[in-house]
């Protein structure tokens, strides 16, 4: 009995009710609304406030283009803000609620600022926020930002799950109207890989929402026929609810499927929504048009929509705003509206066509030649005021009016890969200009408006697409429709009006406009952001061509010359959790876990994230109540006797090829030509502009073989790196790179006793004495009876060490054989924490100092860069900026007072001067607890520190207000001549 404005017929399941809330206030509906029409058939007209000015408004549309209607469904963690009530498909039990007014939507306090609209025309930021400076802060943005948005979010996490997907097709057809239908058959028909993809629950577009006939059926009955065949044929996949979003390179589209989003929990297994990667070799855009409004003084009341839509809540979903309407139009259709409407009981007060010579079509008064020109009703339309041809006023009682100003095809995803509409004169609109590559455009999204037009054109696009594959198609018989011409003048606004809103959810009026040219800013692009134009979710699909006219009218241009914007993904609005899929929580990014990282496990490591695998920090042992004292002891072991640490993380690229050698020689400012096999070097690698990208070792194993490592963090980067090299800078080298990081367990083993614990496992024929096998040397062996592996005579702790490396199947297996070895050596493995310390206090440059900002000279390797040979960087690494005298250098630091301790990050002062930016000397960029020394110690970068050491200065922590005096000493903190690791 509450739905006052619901008629008959439509498309929706009567035999069922659906209960739903909007704002508290309990409604009912049935299966087949949505939020937007069971609120119409329940009489409820207002449904948001705009969001400037908080005015009231109600639907303006029927589709995604909706720019009003934006309410919160649901409630709790699955609060969902900013939807449009006119795609929300109604479910049983839906909870929904207006947004941006206070303390209601009846009385929003913040209608005020339509009091105050002269203070807020278009620009009045950029004139307003300017002055007096010291209000910005504390004045302006915390207004600005308490103002901004529209909806609230719950602060909960969300409990649904997202997911992604991958297809592919023959044909990708977007939008499943009359055209998208007609092509689909005809592919399907031919065998084809087919995709229909559709953002309606129901497939037909405009036949669901029309009341002339295909043939001998309705045209919702013919849809529903072809819709069932094209289900029946397996090599169709139809995908409701969906919407193509972009159109990206290579005829890849993304689509957004909501595949929950219309009962009120996804079922169990099921997302609530899976964004779609659609890789096809030809797409047929059916997207349809988009009717557009006529602007006059307070268009922009509850009821005042667009003509079409009207007629749609009318004939599909048994709808209607009022039981008496006017209509407002420029153009044939808006008759057809009357018409519809007069044919279901709904009394047509009058139809007003701004064409003099406007036919008489409906069973109703015509005033031919005017014009609406106002509105009346606070929170809805109670009357219009219409200028009749010989310029006499007369009042019009209606509680809706419909209004139609032509029709602009959809044109959005033609736009996506910089394709310009052109203009069509015939119908006063923007059609697609040149498309993405492997696009056609059928239906009204190409001009083609009558339905028989569109069945035709859709079938012509699918035979043109799959000739073009190679696929003979046979066009599809298609039904008798209707044909009817295109008949329109163009009108787009009433001239005089004070009040006349183009864009509705930016609220932006003709005086904005007009303003802008006023202000010179008249270029399409600088009246967009002036005015904030089509800058809202709706992309300007009502708006944009209204201000356009607007603009060209007051340039004395025509609109093509005028010109228009272009249009970017995503079509209408995504939720940012469907672009992170699974990819949430503990699956935000992928884990990997090192080879021992079960072992690891075993024995209650701390792990840490270090990029995208899992390390352990630390190993803590019985009675150790602080990670310190896990570290220390660690570390003083590995000195002591021996460690092992898994580096699997490390970056690892193999690298073969005839001219391996080359390729290295010009990725590194070292030289690699001449570096014997069976032998390792340290490498420096810069990016163009001269700075430090990464380093690492490069072990030759063969004439035409290298393995080069790399850090962890930046294994992926340098990989990308040379990759582009090798394809893009000298695709003439006979070399071939792959990453084997992941191929390859890998585990240091450092400290006076490490050869003596590898000799226990490494086969007895393979000779790693230190005159056999020195420091610096590699070499392919055998392990525990047979096992290929790796062999590498290098040390990041300054300890004798070793790397080796076996395939990464057997990595828990060696791990758990090296420990055993060791026991008799009382052997430890160590965390990252572990090897930092020692690093540091072997004065080893790793991530920190490796920051994207430093130089060769800058971590005291000036002298690796050859001048014998080019290589990336080099050229650019003697830049004269960058050799300075006082060029910062890396070296060490210890506090004078050896009890206290220092952070990283601090800032060098000298002793005297006043801690600001115009003193500093430097900073410290990684600082250790040294067991071995028993005090902090540190590394970092001073101006001309290579000749400041001795010195005394103050390491100051701004943030934490606090300074340590420390000493600059040399880097190599312990074993600085290198005896240990050569031993």
């Amino acid at each position: 009995m509450s739905q006052i404005n619901r008629i008959s017929g439509g498309q929706i399941d009567r035999g069922n009710t659906l209960n739903f809330s909007f704002d508290g206030k309990s409604y009912q509906g049935h299966p087949g609304d949505t939020l937007a029409s069971a609120l119409l058939a329940n009489g409820v007209l207002l449904m948001g406030r705009s969001f400037k000015y908080h005015r009231p408004r109600g639907l303006l549309s029927s589709g995604s283009e909706e720019p009003n209607a934006l309410v919160e469904l649901r409630t709790g963690a699955r609060q969902e803000p900013n939807t449009r009530a006119t795609v929300a498909e109604l479910f049983d039990g839906l909870e929904a609620r207006s947004q941006n007014r206070w303390p209601s939507l009846a009385f929003d306090a913040m209608g005020i600022n339509d009091k105050l609209s002269p203070f807020f025309a278009a620009g009045f930021y950029y004139k307003t926020f300017m002055w007096p400076k010291a209000f910005w802060e504390k004045l302006y943005e915390p207004i600005i930002r308490r103002a901004a948005g529209l909806g609230s979010l719950s602060m909960e996490a969300d409990p649904d799950t997202y997911d992604k997907g991958f297809l592919h097709c023959d044909l990708l057809i977007i939008g499943a109207g009359p055209s998208g239908l007609a092509a689909a058959l005809t592919a399907g028909r031919a065998g084809a890989d087919v995709i229909l993809a559709d953002e309606d629950f129901a497939l037909g577009g405009r036949l669901n929402s029309e009341t002339f006939t295909l043939g001998d059926a309705s045209g919702a009955d013919w849809a529903a026929v072809t819709v069932a065949e094209l289900a029946s044929l397996p090599n169709v996949r139809l995908m409701p609810r969906t919407t193509v979003l972009g159109a990206f390179d290579h005829g890849i589209y993304g689509a957004l499927e909501r595949v929950s989003d219309h009962v009120a929990v996804p079922a169990s297994g099921k997302p609530r929504q899976t964004l779609w990667r659609i890789y096809t070799k030809r797409s047929l855009l059916c997207a349809g048009s988009t009717e557009r409004p006529i602007a006059f003084d307070n268009n922009d009341r509850p009821g005042i929509m667009l003509a079409g839509s009207l007629r749609a809540f009318a004939n599909r979903w048994a709808a209607v705003p009022d039981r008496q309407v006017a209509i407002f139009t420029n153009n044939d259709d808006g008759h057809r509206t009357a018409t519809d409407l007069l044919a279901r009981g709904v009394r047509v007060a009058a139809i007003i066509d701004t064409r003099a010579d406007a036919p008489r079509m409906a069973d109703c008064e015509l005033l031919a030649g005017a014009e609406v020109i106002d509105s009346k009703g606070r929170l809805g339309l109670n009357s219009i005021t219409v200028r009749m041809a010989g310029g006499q006023t007369r009042q019009i009682d209606c509680g809706a009016l419909g209004v139609s100003g032509g029709w602009n095809p959809n044109v959005h995803l033609t736009c996506h890969q910089r394709g310009i509409p052109i203009w069509n004169e015939a119908l006063a609109a923007f059609v697609p200009g040149k498309n993405p590559t492997g696009m056609s455009v059928a239906g009204a999204a190409n001009g083609a408006f009558s339905t028989a037009a569109a069945l035709a054109s859709g079938v012509d696009g699918a035979v043109r697409a799959l000739a073009d594959l190679g696929v003979k198609a046979k066009a599809a018989d298609l039904p008798q429709a209707e044909d009817a011409p295109i008949n329109l003048k163009p009108f787009w606004y009433v001239k005089g009006a004070s009040r006349a809103w183009i864009d509705q959810q930016n609220d932006v009026t003709v005086k904005d406009v007009k303003l802008a040219h006023q202000e010179g800013y008249r270029s399409v692009e600088h009246l967009k952001r002036y005015t904030t134009l089509g800058m809202a979710t709706d992309q300007g699909k009502t708006a944009n061509m209204g201000g356009l006219a607007i603009m060209a009218e007051m340039t004395g241009k025509s609109i093509p010359e005028t010109g228009t914007t272009i249009f970017r993904p995503p079509y209408t609005p995504v939720p940012i959790a469907a672009f992170a899929g699974r990819s949430a929580g503990a699956d935000f990014r992928p884990v990997r876990l090192t080879p021992s990282h079960v072992w690891a496990a075993e024995q209650g490591a701390v792990f840490v994230e270090v990029g995208m695998w899992k390390r352990a920090q630390w190993f803590p042992k019985p009675g150790e109540t602080h990670w310190r004292q896990s570290v220390d002891r660690e570390v003083l072991a590995t000195r002591k006797s021996v460690g092992i640490c898994d580096v699997t993380t490390l970056g690892k690229i193999d690298v073969q090829g005839t001219d391996a050698a080359e390729f290295l020689n010009r990725i590194y400012v070292n030289a690699f030509g001449k570096l014997a096999v069976g032998k390792v070097r340290y490498g420096l690698m810069l990016r163009e502009d001269g700075m430090v990208m990464d380093d690492g070792t490069t072990a030759r194993l063969a004439e035409d073989h290298f393995i080069t490592t790399t850090t962890t963090a930046n294994a992926v980067g340098v990989y990308r790196h040379m990759e582009f090299c090798r394809q893009c800078l000298w695709p003439d080298l006979d070399v071939q790179i792959i990453s084997t990081t992941e191929a390859w367990a890998q585990f240091s083993v450092a400290g006076p006793n490490a050869r003596k614990l590898l000799q226990k496992i490494v086969d007895a024929e393979h000779d790693i004495s230190n005159e056999a096998f020195p420091y610096m040397a590699c070499g392919e062996i055998t392990v525990c009876g047979g096992l290929r592996a790796r062999l590498f005579r290098i040390s990041f702790s300054g300890e004798l060490a070793y790397e080796i490396a076996v395939p990464t199947r057997y990595g828990d297996g060696l791990i758990r054989a090296m420990v055993e070895a060791g026991r008799e050596f009382d052997a430890v493995v160590y965390g990252t924490e572990a090897l930092g310390v020692m690093r540091i206090e072997k004065g080893h440059a790793a991530g920190n100092e490796l920051n994207g900002t430093t130089t060769a000279l800058n971590l005291g390797m000036g002298g690796m860069v050859s001048k014998k040979k080019d290589s990336i960087g080099s050229t650019l690494s003697e830049r004269e900026g960058l050799n300075r005298d006082d060029a910062l250098n890396l070296v060490g630091f210890r506090p004078v007072d050896r009890s206290r301790a220092f952070v990283a990050g601090s800032h060098f002062i000298n002793k005297g001067d006043v801690a600001n930016a115009a003193n500093d000397q430097g900073y410290m960029t990684s600082v250790a607890y040294s067991p071995n020394l028993g005090h902090t110690v540190g590394l970092g970068f001073l101006k001309n520190g290579a000749n400041r050491k001795g010195e005394i200065l103050r390491a100051v922590n701004p943030v934490a207000n606090e300074e340590v005096e420390v000493e600059v000493v040399s880097a190599y903190f312990v074993d600085p001549e290198g005896e240990r690791l050569r031993a």
